[in-house]
């Protein structure tokens, strides 16, 4: 039997610089025998906590799980990242056998009746233990765990639960490889100045390097990464060219064959249901609400139907201009998703008198990256500075060491920016290790987070700048905004360090981050001209952030469709065929046929690969109302940097990670809770 001790040991001591792991030592086979031995060395500190003679307390129950498991915590955060970032056939291989090994090791502990036992002992008594409100929150956060996890089942449901979530696991898996697959596989190569009609030359260069990561020299190729077939989508003056781009695009997942996730989605469905009546819930998004802000099904809906028929009203609108366009070009025929972004883009051009392309040679990547860490700066005190040459998962990633305003190391950042055909779709922030003061194993007490952020921006032609859009950009302060929730985390234990709080919670701190984007002084300083250096115009910003609310209704209502389909899959009594509940559901709310959901059923990766945003894609929009009306703190000062309101928001947002009720934590940082009226607002959507 393979041990820790045998091990790689790159893989569980992390001796790279100031304790990143030592990437470049590590090979794709050693994850199969690490994570044997990981599992085995956690399963027997699990049964050492469940068989402690000792009658059970905080110390030698709750924090002992707490520091279990460091060597499979360290394995899996290693492989996982590779996962998503940078996969290959070896790597997906061992993800679909992994997957559901892990769901099968934590269903044995969440069943393990002697060490429930201790811990809804504590439950219990826990009004006696003399916890503070953060002991009190992990101890709730282990109790409902496992109560979730089947603890008060009889012996057959427990077993029919493992295996239900064995089974999901390894779905979610296959549905994400599939996606990935699908990505991969297509492409649309270009050669005549004919096909590219429109195309500018920033677009031109990024499609110019993916049709050479093919094969295909002197060629340009349209691929699914959403950093070209959108502004492909934006700027073809070629209709048909966009509609077979299109289709492609949104049907990721639903090509038939072995990539065709079609079947997985009924199967999830109807596993996901089975396990929330186990468990005593109506259905399977009563289930997941449980502990969170909106609590109810009822509650999220309502939220989302407020918003939708605001926003679809103002989507007819929109869609009436663009019909408006395309008659005055001597067309005929109606808007169809294909058309939206193309005309769309015209439309702002003419109503604002810029377009994106004028736009992007101010949006450098670079210079972003350094306003993302400036607003930082500002508001929370921290330094940046990035250590050339140490290596990383992949050579494009970068490595940041993070400082509080004494210079001391309170953090590492790696940033893996550019799209390439080993990483999944999107866009996305985690971490190879969570901040905590606990005494660990080895005697050293605490951690330091390392944080990572990935994007999938397109990579320029070797010696240009990478440009962005204005949606790329706030992409990149949306998901620093993520890390900064990591790497500001200042909390005891590690369960609830950094995002680890409820998910209509998670998006606060990311999606708050993204209103400094557009403070006019920061778009003044960061928004050069990548040729000259010149900052952006004054009259190029001030059309800039007119226009911030232009096309809300199609933005709003692509978003919106999604969320309510994933609680239509949810909240159904059965589900049948899932394609046919989509589309009845989209029928029945009125869904423009000039609009696709953001996120087809396909390839809705948020809530099929994997369980994080199952009937919980809503929180976006739930996290939006909570962070315009935060943002709205700052401008009632009169400065978007205020020093008193920006330590309240890291003393009470971003440091706390989920040690405080996201109600509580918000009230003591805005001193109540927010109605929808400011999120209305700033999409343009209020009465």
């Amino acid at each position: 039997m393979t041990t820790i001790a045998s091990l790689n040991p790159a893989l569980v001591n992390w001796t790279g610089h100031e304790g990143l792991p030592r990437f470049e030592a590590i090979m794709d086979e050693d994850f199969a025998p690490a994570f044997d031995a990981a599992l085995a060395s956690h399963e027997a500190e699990i049964e050492a906590i469940a068989d402690n003679p000792e009658d059970p307390t905080f110390a030698n129950t709750v924090v002992a799980l707490e520091i279990a498991g460091d060597e499979l915590s360290r394995v899996s955060a290693l492989f996982w990242s590779k996962a998503g970032a940078h996969t290959n056939e070896v790597i997906q291989a061992l993800e679909r056998e992994i997957a559901p090994k892990m769901s099968r090791h934590y269903s044995k502990i969440g069943t393990n009746p002697a060490l429930f036992g201790r811990i809804d002992a504590l439950w219990e008594k826990r009004e006696e233990l003399g916890l503070d409100v953060e002991a009190m929150r992990v101890l709730e956060r282990h109790w409902k765990s496992f109560v979730k996890a089947g603890a008060k089942l009889h012996k057959p449901e427990q077993e029919r639960l493992a295996a239900i979530n064995e089974k999901l696991a390894g779905l979610g898996a296959r549905f994400g490889q599939n996606v990935l697959a699908d990505e991969k596989d297509w492409a649309l190569i270009l050669s005549s100045e004919e096909d590219l009609a429109g195309i500018p030359d920033f677009l031109r260069d990024a499609m110019a390097a993916a049709a050479r990561e093919r094969g295909e020299e002197d060629k340009y190729a349209v691929t699914l990464s959403r950093s070209i077939i959108e502004p492909f989508l934006t700027f073809s003056e070629r209709r048909e060219l966009r509609e077979q781009a299109f289709r492609a695009w949104t049907a990721r997942g639903e090509n038939g064959g072995e990539t065709d996730n079609r079947g997985i989605i009924a199967e999830t469905l109807a596993l996901r249901a089975e396990k929330a009546k186990l468990l005593g819930y109506e259905n399977y998004a009563a289930l997941k609400l449980d502990n969170t802000m909106a609590k109810t099904p009822e509650a999220v809906n309502g939220l989302l139907m407020q918003v939708w028929e605001k926003a679809v009203a103002r989507a007819r609108e929109e869609e009436a201009d663009l019909a408006t366009l395309i008659a005055e070009e001597g067309r005929n025929h109606e808007v169809m998703p294909w058309d939206w972004r193309h005309y769309g883009e015209k439309f702002r051009a003419q109503k604002f008198s810029f377009s994106e392309s004028e736009l992007k040679p101010y949006l450098q990547l670079e210079k972003i990256i350094d306003a993302c860490f400036a607003v930082a700066r500002r508001l929370f005190g921290i330094t940046a500075t990035e250590k050339k040459g140490i290596p990383a998962y992949h050579p494009d990633v970068r490595v940041f060491e993070i400082r509080d305003a004494s210079g001391r190391l309170t953090a590492l950042f790696l940033g893996d920016y550019f799209a390439r055909s080993s990483k999944r779709s999107g866009a996305w922030m985690s971490s190879f290790q969570s901040q905590h003061r606990l005494k660990l194993k080895n005697g050293e007490t605490g951690e330091i987070p390392i944080v990572y952020n990935v994007c999938n921006f397109a990579k320029p032609a070797e010696g240009k700048p990478a440009l962005l859009s204005i949606d790329d950009a706030r992409t990149l302060f949306h998901e620093f905004g993520h890390a900064l929730h990591g790497m500001l985390s200042n909390v005891t234990y590690p369960s609830v360090s950094g995002t680890g709080v409820a998910r209509d919670f998670v998006e606060l701190p990311s999606q708050l981050y993204e209103h400094w984007l557009t403070v006019p002084d920061i778009l003044r300083k960061y928004a050069v001209h990548y040729r000259t250096g010149e900052p952006m115009p004054q009259a190029l910003l001030d059309k800039v952030l007119a226009a911030r609310t232009f096309n809300s209704g199609f933005a709003t209502v692509e978003f919106t469709a999604s969320a309510l389909v994933d609680m239509a899959y949810h909240t159904a009594e059965a589900v049948g065929d899932p394609m046919a509940l989509e589309a009845a559901t989209l029928e029945k709310i009125g869904l423009p046929q000039s609009i696709v959901m953001r996120h087809r059923s396909p390839h809705f990766l948020h809530v099929f690969s994997g369980d994080g945003y199952s009937a919980g894609y809503y929180s976006y929009m739930w996290s939006e109302v909570l962070d315009a009306d935060a943002f709205a703190a700052f401008e009632e000062t009169g400065d978007p940097f205020d020093p008193v309101m920006a330590a309240r928001l890291k003393d009470n947002i971003y440091s706390v990670g989920g040690s405080l009720d996201p109600e509580d934590a918000y009230k003591a940082f805005r001193g109540k809770l927010p109605s929808p009226d400011a999120m209305l607002a700033k999409k343009g959507l209020a009465a």
